[in-house]
């Protein structure tokens, strides 16, 4: 029992390995497929863990790495008796006997100097990881913080720099390679010593083969495999979305709404448009589709990634600026007063010159038509009967109505905005604007198909699936 206790006692006493080092910020497609990331505060390209250690790389890591993972309490003493001899024939410490298990203590503690009493304080974390997590977890947090030469750490990270693609779908070569690395990240590093990566790469894919993980046509074929070579530049498909999240979300991996394909086809469309608006001094362009039924947004265009966009403020994004809403409140304002019962669409309204508290409002062709049906008047968006029309409604009860759509923007008392709220006096963001027409289409919907109305179906763009948690 004594024994026990003076075993026991110090695993108990040691520290639990933990991981705090700042993460990347990453955002994601519906389908998983990268959009953007953006680097840690440290410098280094550590993206959150996903919870999933992929299969190819986690038989070929076990393999390459430690065989008797899932079979030992975290120390594998025939290892360690076996390092420990090597070590004491070279006179220097030469080999460290390391389960995965303890190097996710070592990498915990910053990658100290090899020494004994380091070894030592490995071991005794190592056992307590063990009895407090799972086998599952344990490769998790080893998957997400090994080094894999540079600054690059973690696998997601390193899957995606390497290879171009999720850590998921990678090739037999491709996780045997990087399944290397962290065991010689200064050493063996894609773009150099080859002949070393390659080596030790084949013997690795050899050895799978020899355990029926793979059979000797996918052998054939991973040996013809080129390396990895030097690291990708990552995908930028959505730069401004990613730099949103960058500020509101940083250090998070971000599952978005955003569909892939129909979002790299908007941004060409928005660079081709916007040659055409150069030439009318027009150097600014955005794009925001959402998806009526569910709100989800499909694509997110900031602004135009176009060079000359960029020398005229091309990073802001503008999905988010504020800017005068001209005349787009109108259709609001007349679905408003139809509910109150104060205008019916054939109500005649007068279009003609006419002066109010601090203002004469004309119409777009400097024209006037007389009586008017408010249904015309809306339809033409002529101005001077939308301001007769928020004087009747009142422009209190119209702003109260925009804030109980989904306008957010609209934060400054009435008397600020007076009459000119309905011909573009008030400011708001292509994302709210989106949000609340997608609403109304989708209130629309609705009724046509159940004869009923829903408070619920009113909500802003959903632009985030699930965010997954920092690991």
């Amino acid at each position: 029992m004594i024994a026990a206790g003076v075993i026991i006692t110090p695993v108990l006493l040691s520290p639990l390995p933990r991981f705090r080092a700042p993460l990347s910020t990453v955002v994601e497609a519906r389908d998983g497929s990268l959009l953007g990331a953006r680097i840690a505060d440290d410098g280094q390209w550590r993206f959150p863990g996903n919870g999933q250690v992929p299969e190819k790389f986690e038989k070929s890591l076990l393999t390459f790495e430690d065989s008797w993972f899932y079979y030992h309490p975290g120390i594998n003493p025939v290892s360690m008796v076996r390092a420990f001899v090597n070590n004491i024939k070279a006179g220097e410490i030469v080999s460290g006997g390391s389960t995965i298990t303890m190097q996710v203590a070592r990498i915990s503690r910053g990658n100290k100097s090899r020494t004994y009493t380091e070894k030592f304080i490995e071991t005794l974390s190592a056992l307590k990881l063990e009895l407090f997590r799972s086998k599952k977890r344990i490769l998790q947090l080893y998957s997400s913080n090994a080094p894999f030469g540079g600054n690059t750490v973690g696998l997601e990270a390193a899957s995606w720099r390497y290879t171009g693609k999720s850590a998921a779908d990678m090739t037999w070569a491709e996780a045997a390679a990087l399944a290397i690395l962290p065991n010689s990240p200064a050493l063996v590093y894609p773009g150099k010593n080859q002949e070393i990566l390659k080596t030790r790469r084949n013997t690795l894919l050899r050895r799978l083969c020899e355990k029926k993980y793979i059979d000797s046509i996918t052998l054939v074929l991973a040996l013809d495999e080129p390396l990895p070579g030097e690291p990708k530049p990552l995908p930028s498909k959505a730069s401004h979305l990613t730099d949103h999240f960058f500020i509101t979300n940083r250090g998070e991996m971000i599952k978005t709404t955003i569909d892939p394909i129909l979002q790299e086809r908007a941004t060409e469309i928005i660079n081709s448009h916007q040659k055409d608006l150069t030439g009318n001094y027009i150097f600014n362009s955005a794009c925001l589709i959402v998806e009526v039924e569910t709100g989800n947004v499909l694509v997110y265009v900031g602004n135009s990634t176009l060079e000359d966009a960029q020398s005229h403020g091309g990073d802001v994004d503008i999905i988010h600026s504020f800017r005068s809403t001209g005349s787009i409140l109108k259709p609001l304002l007349y679905a408003g007063m139809q509910q109150s019962g104060d205008i019916l669409p054939n109500t005649l309204i007068a279009d003609v010159p006419t002066r109010f508290t601090g203002f004469s409002p004309k119409n777009f062709d400097q024209s006037y038509s007389g009586a008017v049906t408010a249904a015309f008047a809306l339809s033409q968006s002529l101005n001077i009967p939308a301001v007769k029309m928020l004087q009747k409604y009142n422009p209190e009860k119209f702003l109260d109505l925009l804030h109980k759509t989904g306008f957010t923007t609209f934060n400054k008392p009435v008397d600020y905005y007076g009459l000119s709220l309905i011909l573009g006096g008030g400011e708001t963001s292509l994302w709210d604007l989106t949000g609340v027409y997608a609403s109304l289409s989708r209130i629309l919907n609705r009724y046509l198909n159940v004869k009923k109305y829903y408070k619920e179906d009113y909500h802003p763009p959903v632009l985030i699936i699930k965010p997954i948690s920092i690991q």
